[in-house]
């Protein structure tokens, strides 16, 4: 590795340090206030973001927005990450005591119906609102929940991240890890978090519609869910009122199987997809609108 990588690298993992330092010093309600400072100065600033957010705004609900609702949109969505960033980052420290008792819990039944099953529950989510929260919350309710993540490029940071899930009880699977190790954890009904609303070539994934369009769309969670007749529950974290969040669990999703592992895994993705669109639907200023979900061409992977 270059030094001037390096060099970065450590830099950051240092700044790092210090933010879980300093954020977990301080009280939640200042805390909260820099995140959204932050999160304001960088969308003032992050000219690209701003013009993806606004696009693909533009592209999804077309003449049902105004230029000025786009924007607010935009800042918003900046704003409510950085305080999701600092109460994640104040976990460890805080969880228990200053931020489970604001989370509040809509569809709690059909969390319990599927383990209820016997064969694990698989929460179909994305990046929306406070996504590590919901995890760690579902965790703290006595079940055995694990995330499925990307290990980071610095196994310094990768560290700190992954010992702030682990402190919640949360297992963390790596995108990398076989699959038997997901097969096993579902068999012994377990819970398993996935995000699927990224365009990436790490994962197996097929196209499949996102606000009417194809989307490259990770579906070997629900491949493995299948084979482990696992029930899959599409779910959320948002952030409401006074920095208070609410967690939105929607039914199981009950699609009669083909017996066609295809069919059947493009048909479940699909439905769980339809109800996230619900909830981005609802709070716009809360999904990951800067990512270019429509980056892959079905053309090119053809």
């Amino acid at each position: 590795m270059r030094l001037g990588k390096r060099i970065k690298r450590s830099t950051t993992y240092f700044l790092i340090k210090f933010l879980f330092f300093f954020i977990n010093l301080i009280p939640r309600k200042l805390a909260i206030k820099i995140g959204a400072s932050i999160g304001k100065t960088y969308w003032r600033f992050s000219k690209k973001d701003r013009a993806e957010i606004e696009k693909n705004l533009s592209w999804v609900y077309k003449d049902q927005l105004t230029p000025e609702q786009r924007i607010e949109i935009s800042r918003d969505f900046f704003i409510n990450s950085g305080k999701n960033i600092i109460d994640v980052i104040r976990f460890k420290k805080y969880f228990h005591t200053e931020i489970k008792p604001l989370v509040t819990i809509e569809g709690v039944e059909h969390l319990h119906e599927a383990f209820k099953r016997g064969n694990g529950m698989i929460g179909m989510t994305g990046h929306i609102g406070n996504f590590e929260l919901m995890a760690a919350y579902i965790s703290n309710l006595e079940y055995d929940m694990a995330a499925i993540a990307r290990q980071m490029y610095d196994k310094r940071i990768d560290k700190i991240l992954v010992s702030n899930r682990t402190a919640m009880g949360l297992t963390n699977i790596y995108t990398t890890d076989p699959p038997i190790r997901i097969m096993k954890w579902l068999k012994k009904n377990k819970g398993l978090g996935v995000l699927i609303d990224t365009d990436s070539h790490r994962v197996k994934s097929e196209f499949i519609e996102w606000f009417g369009k194809p989307a490259f769309t990770p579906i070997g969670q629900t491949i493995l869910g299948i084979k482990a007749k696992t029930v899959f529950l599409p779910m959320a974290c948002v952030r409401i009122d006074d920095n208070h969040y609410h967690i939105i669990i929607r039914p199981i999703i009950d699609t009669p199987l083909t017996g066609d592992i295809t069919i059947d895994t493009i048909e479940i993705t699909t439905a769980c997809v339809r109800e996230l669109e619900q909830i981005i639907n609802e709070y716009k200023s809360q999904w990951i609108w800067l990512h270019d979900r429509w980056h892959t061409k079905q053309e090119k992977t053809t």
